[in-house]
């Protein structure tokens, strides 16, 4: 939720309110850019070694590079170490993740509780290890720092998804996209589209900076624990 002007901010619930809705996105977004430059740099030699284990292990570039959707419908080219054999057919995956968002349901047992397909022949290796630690995510702080993501908001989706989007989904994008969110933290692959869409609402109507810190704890924690990884 956005204010324009003074006027519109005098309409505010209080002024704690308006100030936070003004003042907070200008703090998460200088602290997120100092961080991920700061992350870039310390963890250079990182990179490197993540890069040259992906060459090694498979052909292909060591960056995977999608378009997803971002804020406000607008599409960002979207970075990750790739984890997956290069040039393999997608529409699979396409396929089931439309029909994740459409509330896919297992057809031998009925279970609405959804989990993403585990693609195990189209994973590297070295992808395994990628995924379980999520350093797959790290190039992300790239996207960061040109203000196509936020550390923390809703996953980004591709085109394809998003096109399923109930309206009520749509909300999800008055946010910029996050490498880690509110429904990460709360089940993550476990959780049905619906039941992410409502996390990430609850995280729109809620956020500020104390919550922020809420879930880069919990998604520390559960990095180190390799919990939910997928």
């Amino acid at each position: 939720m956005h204010y324009s002007n003074v006027s519109s901010c005098a309409t505010a619930a209080s002024l704690q309110t308006c100030q936070r809705i003004r003042v907070y996105p200008l703090i998460k977004r200088t602290l997120e850019t100092i961080l991920s430059l700061a992350l870039l740099v310390l963890l250079a030699p990182v990179f490197m070694l993540v890069t040259l284990a992906i060459k090694l292990d498979s052909p292909g570039p060591a960056i995977f590079r999608q378009t997803r959707i971002g804020k406000d419908g607008e599409p960002f080219t979207f970075y990750k170490f790739r984890s997956m054999f290069h040039d393999i057919d997608t529409s699979g995956h396409q396929a089931f993740m439309k029909a994740f968002v459409n509330g896919y349901i297992d057809q031998a047992t009925h279970d609405k509780e959804v989990f993403k397909p585990a693609q195990d022949d189209q994973i590297t290796q070295i992808g395994r290890l990628l995924r379980k630690t999520s350093l797959d995510e790290l190039p992300q702080l790239i996207n960061v720092i040109k203000g196509e993501m936020s550390f923390i908001g809703p996953r980004p989706n591709i085109p394809a998804e998003v096109e399923e989007y109930k309206d009520w989904h749509k909300r999800r994008l008055q946010a910029l996209p996050g490498i880690t969110g509110w429904a990460q933290v709360n089940g993550r692959s476990s959780l049905s589209f619906d039941q992410i869409a409502r996390y990430d609402l609850e995280y729109i109507d809620r956020e500020n900076l104390f919550m922020d810190l809420r879930i880069v704890r919990r998604t520390l924690s559960y990095v180190v624990q390799s919990k939910g990884a997928q």
